[in-house]
């Protein structure tokens, strides 16, 4: 037993029930030793969490994608700095997102979704003979589903059969498993991970997605452990697959609209993987804060009161619903005229509500993809609002001009 286990249950407990969290797992190591398993709270079937309940760690699978590659650079079978896909573009600048591809140039989330990482790379064909790598970074799943064809070509395996056969099983990840497209792809024993909104957590299904390469690893905490573990003879510190922050940790989140998850390589040699069963949503981005404060107990360090802006966020939309619904009530009983500059601010909500997609990849993603379906889980709430603004203004407006 280690001697922060009590904090460190306490701190993850508490931060669950500020952030809305029905289920967490943890894995901690120091070096290559496994220090700490644990699951707390429940699935969406109602059982309690445990190290071996499956989980979606999003795009903290890139990590094991940047190792594919470099396991057979190492092997002579992939250079890092040749162009690749008949374009500018190299594995080096794809691991790392320098490649020049965006969500901007390829909305990968928005476009059909293929089914085979060759599929992602016809997808992708315009936009890599377009792609000129500048050096800037820009993150976008496409780079990895790229990589996962690049693992595919230089090994003559199936993308998902080489992770297994080279990395899960020699790290003996044997409850760990990558898939091409959610939700059809997931383990018959995975639990369906939670939506979010007005306070309440909700079973939802993953929207479909293309996620090899890029987020399509399921795995459990005691699997986790083990990769956590073998990370000090990897040696992960080149940009590739894992980013260092202001505290020189090496880390990478993951988000899908029903998980989140992220590992962190602390300079003091923890290791450290949380995983959560609900998804991305306004006021939670993903389980960073969880993640740094276990790496504060584990270093001996008090980390911030738990705290989230989940809740309230919700509870404020929901009174802008409610405004919005009983002013376009009163409006359409009792109509005034305005003047002409005031009607047509009230097609504003319509315009927000249609543009808001690209309004929030670019206040909030750098320009990240999403679609309107996909939308409605990271914020229901935001879209009923925008809704009920908009019928209602427009209410307002037909009822006026036809008196």
């Amino acid at each position: 037993m280690n001697i922060w286990g009590a904090a460190l249950a306490l701190f993850v407990s508490t931060y669950m029930g500020e952030a809305s969290f029905p289920g967490v797992s943890v894995a901690i190591t120091k070096g290559d030793q496994v220090v700490a398993v644990q699951g707390f709270g429940h699935d969406s079937s109602g059982a309690p969490m445990t190290e071996h309940t499956k989980m979606a760690i999003a795009s903290v699978s890139k990590s094991f994608t940047a190792l594919a590659v470099r396991q057979l650079a190492d092997a002579g079978k992939i250079d890092l700095d040749q162009p690749v896909f008949s374009s500018r573009v190299t594995p080096r600048q794809l691991l790392s997102h320098t490649s020049g591809i965006s969500d901007r140039t390829l909305p990968e989330k928005s476009l059909p979704q293929p089914s085979s990482a060759e599929g992602a790379v016809e997808r992708a064909q315009e936009v890599l003979r377009s792609a000129v790598p500048d050096g800037q970074f820009r993150y976008t799943n496409t780079n990895y589903h790229l990589a996962a064809r690049l693992v595919e070509l230089a090994s003559g395996e199936d993308f998902n059969s080489y992770l297994r056969k080279h990395i899960f099983e020699p790290l003996d990840m044997r409850e760990t498993v990558a898939i091409d497209v959610t939700p059809r792809d997931l383990p018959s024993d995975y639990q369906r991970g939670y939506g979010y909104a007005y306070g309440f957590s909700v079973a939802t299904t993953e929207p479909e997605r293309f996620v090899a390469g890029s987020d399509g690893v399921i795995t459990t905490a005691a699997d986790m452990a083990k990769w956590l573990a073998a990370q000090p003879k990897l040696a992960p510190g080149d940009g590739m697959g894992w980013q260092a922050d202001a505290q020189q940790r090496l880390r990478h989140n993951g988000i899908w609209f029903t998980s989140t998850a992220g590992q962190v390589l602390t300079p003091s040699g923890y290791g450290i993987a949380v995983m959560s069963n609900s998804g991305v949503t306004l006021g939670n981005e993903g389980t960073y804060a969880l993640e740094n404060g276990i790496a504060d107990i584990v270093d001996g360090k008090s980390p911030p009161e738990p705290s989230s802006y989940r809740l309230p966020i919700d509870l404020l939309l929901a009174g802008l619903t409610l405004s919005s619904l009983l002013l376009g009530i009163r409006a359409v009983r009792r109509p005034r005229k305005l003047p002409r500059a005031w009607q047509v601010l009230r097609l504003v909500p319509l315009g927000i509500l249609l543009a808001l997609p690209a309004l929030l990849g670019l206040l909030y993603g750098g320009g990240r993809d999403i679609t309107f379906f996909q939308l409605a889980h990271y914020s229901l709430p935001l879209v009923v609002w925008l809704v009920v603004s908009s019928v209602m203004n427009i209410s307002v407006g037909v009822v006026r001009w036809s008196r």
